[in-house]
């Protein structure tokens, strides 16, 4: 697992906690937890969660690309969000899925 300092980078100066938490307790010691729960699962339930609670932001965008960098393949993310939109809203499955469209049609170079 990569350090994460996205925390640091944007909040450091304004909310330094949080910055903290989010890079050390989140994605330091809750994401390495690999034994328990692997990264491509951990990215799954993560993308519901946003999708289901209506994150559908940078922030969903920057989990779905996780998701695809962890092995989720496209098909794989299409019925995921397909699924859960059943439970979490039509609306935010259309959100999701454009979403998702646009990071599995992204180059794979980056």
């Amino acid at each position: 697992m990569e350090k994460v300092t996205a925390g640091r980078d944007e909040m450091d100066g304004f909310a330094p906690k949080f910055a903290e938490l989010n890079d050390d307790v989140l994605f330091g010691q809750i994401w390495s937890r690999e034994e328990a729960l692997s990264a491509r699962d951990r990215s799954i339930v993560t993308v519901t969660a946003l999708m289901a609670s209506g994150v559908l932001d940078s922030s969903l965008r920057f989990h779905i690309q996780n998701a695809k960098r962890y092995g989720v393949t496209k098909e794989e993310m299409a019925e995921i969000l397909t699924h859960a939109s059943f439970y979490a809203g039509w609306p935010k499955g259309w959100a999701a899925l454009r979403l998702a469209k646009e990071v599995y049609e992204e180059s794979t170079e980056e």
